[in-house]
């Protein structure tokens, strides 16, 4: 049975894959990114599924690649080399393109790929103790992965600072560069990310997943013709269905929406 990732339904709807292997810092290796990989996957099909938290055992969030497993790669034929490395690449984007809301919270070192999950995750949400560093420079490579959601979160001119010198980033700071959406107590890491997830939950499915699409074609566009257009026929489409039907109705009456019951 794998261990290296641990799953848990605190709250119906809300699922918690929890990176275990304290032991390495939650290090990604093969094996850990294989389950996060079916992990997501499963949610993102399962209907019951309403929000995915990523946490992790111990004092670290994660420290990124496991060293030892990238030294053996370095030396194996460059096929196997680039089909490691897309794997990691194939969960980032799996994790930006779910259909529900992800959040990360972060205890301890983010570090490298750990970075990566948290910037792919929709809100991060970190203890006062959380450290971000992007240290490949530094191990005689670059984050190359990892850098289109960090480069997301704090913009290019942020990341031209941290990607070349690999320095720490403590929480507070983290914080206003946008790599973390909140701060809080050590002790409350946990309780507040299921409040945020709680929060999440109560927005329609289909709702939410359009939510997610619409922010990604919007995200980087200038306002046309062609995209107004294409928005406001999302909008129509939207609210003709089942769910923003129930959704307006429910709201009118004063009474919880179908999802929400």
């Amino acid at each position: 049975m794998d261990t290296t990732l641990l799953e848990s339904e605190p709250l119906p709807g809300i699922v918690q894959l929890t990176l275990n292997r304290p032991a390495q810092r939650n290090a990604l290796d093969a094996q850990l990114i294989a389950a996060l990989a079916a992990a997501i996957a499963t949610h993102s099909a399962r209907d019951a599924t309403r929000v995915i938290v990523i946490r992790a055992a111990g004092r670290a969030f994660c420290a990124g690649a496991d060293l030892t497993g990238m030294i053996t790669l370095g030396q194996a034929p460059l096929a196997e080399n680039i089909a490691d490395a897309r794997q990691l690449a194939a969960v980032l984007l799996a994790l930006r393109r779910c259909p529900k809301p992800t959040v990360a919270a972060v205890q301890g070192p983010a570090f490298g790929g750990g970075v990566g999950l948290a910037t792919a995750c929709d809100i991060a949400v970190g203890g006062e103790e959380a450290q971000f560093r992007l240290p490949e420079v530094r191990l005689g490579i670059v984050p190359a992965v990892i850098s289109p959601y960090v480069i997301e979160a704090i913009g290019l001119r942020q990341a031209r600072r941290y990607f070349l010198s690999g320095e720490a980033i403590p929480a507070a700071r983290a914080r206003e560069l946008g790599l973390l959406h909140e701060v809080v107590d050590s002790a409350r890491l946990g309780a507040e990310a299921l409040r945020i997830a709680i929060e999440l939950a109560a927005g329609g499915p289909l709702a939410l997943a359009n939510c997610k699409a619409l922010l990604d074609e919007v995200g980087h566009r200038k306002p046309d013709d062609a995209l107004t257009a294409t928005l406001a026929e999302r909008l129509a489409h939207l609210r003709a269905t089942a769910e923003a039907q129930d959704g307006l109705e429910a709201t009118l009456q004063r009474r919880a929406p179908g999802w929400a019951r």
